[in-house]
């Protein structure tokens, strides 16, 4: 069996900017505020730090700070994913010398490439990688479908030790469990499917939710870790309504304006993401505070 890259909730966290830049100030306090209420694991220029808008040399400097500020408390996972296989080996190499534990890549968007392509891609990657590697399925956003047998097949390299499923799928989420055993972890990629996944051998979440509400989160996968799948249910569904609302929009585009109501930097993002429509934004705010989260 492979080693574990993390157990329980790791953060995709949003990235703080400012006008000119990336905010490290406000990224920093964001990261303390994370560990300290227990979080397991913080994923770095993923989708909800808007990688795809942020400048090759920037996503290493904001890697390498987030590597430096966590200091080993809990694993960091750097998302080095683009539709470029190129970009990718790139981007992966960068990581892995600046310290980030593992690396999250997402299925080639645009492209949509073939299954024997996505194999190649990713043991490609794999191969150059001097981390573990956690394969991201998110056809929303990719248009392209990693299927259950090929992620077999892909379970089979050393290198590649997760998946993040974000397909909403359950059943193509437990053919994956059946087909990998112990041969690949499965994180949720979707918040409002924590305890189920789970509760079918999953080893947790890659959360937007955590942004926002870190303790609850990490209390939601804890329960189920216990083997308490009644107090994890409750949370899960408590928690229902405020993960709607964090994807009421495009993310990250709620969790920036929830973030920056928490205080951790401006509410800024890069075209051709827009802020928070004031709607929206309203019931957001609102599930917050009935959750005690001041904004």
């Amino acid at each position: 069996m492979k080693n574990t890259i993390f157990t329980g909730m790791a953060t995709a966290i949003v990235t703080p900017m400012t006008a000119d830049g990336i905010d490290y100030e406000a990224l920093g306090r964001f990261l303390e505020f994370q560990i300290e209420n227990g979080i397991n694991g913080i994923v770095v220029m993923g989708t909800t730090g808007e990688n795809a808008t942020i400048e090759p040399e920037d996503q290493v400097k904001v890697i390498a700070y987030t590597v430096e500020k966590v200091a080993k408390r809990v694993p960091v996972i750097a998302g080095t994913g683009t539709n470029n296989t190129e970009h990718v080996l790139r981007n992966t190499r960068a990581a892995c010398e600046v310290g980030a534990d593992a690396i999250l890549v997402v299925t080639p968007y645009y492209n949509k490439a073939t299954q024997n392509g996505l194999i190649k891609h990713f043991t490609t990657v794999a191969d150059a990688s001097t981390v573990p590697m956690i394969l991201y399925n998110v056809p929303s956003r990719t248009g392209c479908n990693l299927l259950p047998k090929t992620v077999a097949k892909l379970a089979e390299h050393p290198n590649i030790a997760a998946i993040k499923e974000a397909t909403g799928n359950m059943a193509q989420m437990v053919e994956i469990l059946h087909l990998c055993g112990d041969k690949l972890d499965v994180y949720s990629g979707e918040d409002a499917l924590t305890v189920p996944m789970m509760a079918m051998g999953g080893k947790g979440t890659i959360s937007v939710l955590s942004n926002v509400a870190p303790k609850q989160a990490v209390a939601m996968t804890d329960a189920c870790l216990a083997g308490d799948y009644a107090a994890a249910a409750k949370l899960q569904c408590d928690l229902l309504p405020l993960i709607n609302a964090l994807f009421s929009e495009v993310n990250p585009i709620p969790a920036k304006a929830a973030v920056s109501a928490m205080g951790y930097g401006e509410e800024i993002l890069r075209l051709p993401l827009t802020p928070m429509e004031d709607a929206t934004r309203a019931v957001l705010f609102a599930e917050m505070r009935k959750l005690g989260i001041r904004v």
